[in-house]
């Protein structure tokens, strides 16, 4: 099943995202959990100029499974996001060929 996750940081975290992302980046490339990152990357503000969120397509067994692994996330552990939000979605459009 696939989950997306939906991320948006505190305002004034610019800095803690800058030096956070590396980890984060290096973290959603591991292969040692029970989680598949099949896509993501950072929301921007209006002008498209400011990183302001995150969203994540993941691919796992269950939710609890999907909500740990975020939990896990240096961006997480940093206190980047003022809200986070993981729903179960269904790939309809665009899907990669297996």
């Amino acid at each position: 099943m696939h989950f997306v996750v939906f991320a948006t940081d505190k305002p004034g975290m610019e800095e803690v995202r800058a030096a956070v992302r590396p980890s984060h980046r290096q973290y959603l490339r591991q292969h040692d959990h029970p989680v598949t990152v099949v896509l993501g990357g950072p929301t921007f503000d209006k002008g498209g100029v400011h990183m302001n969120g995150t969203m994540l397509v993941i691919e796992a067994d269950t939710l609890q499974q999907v909500q740990e692994y975020v939990a896990a996330d240096p961006y997480c552990h940093a206190g980047l996001f003022e809200s986070l939000e993981v729903r179960p979605w269904h790939w309809g459009l665009g899907k990669p060929e297996e």
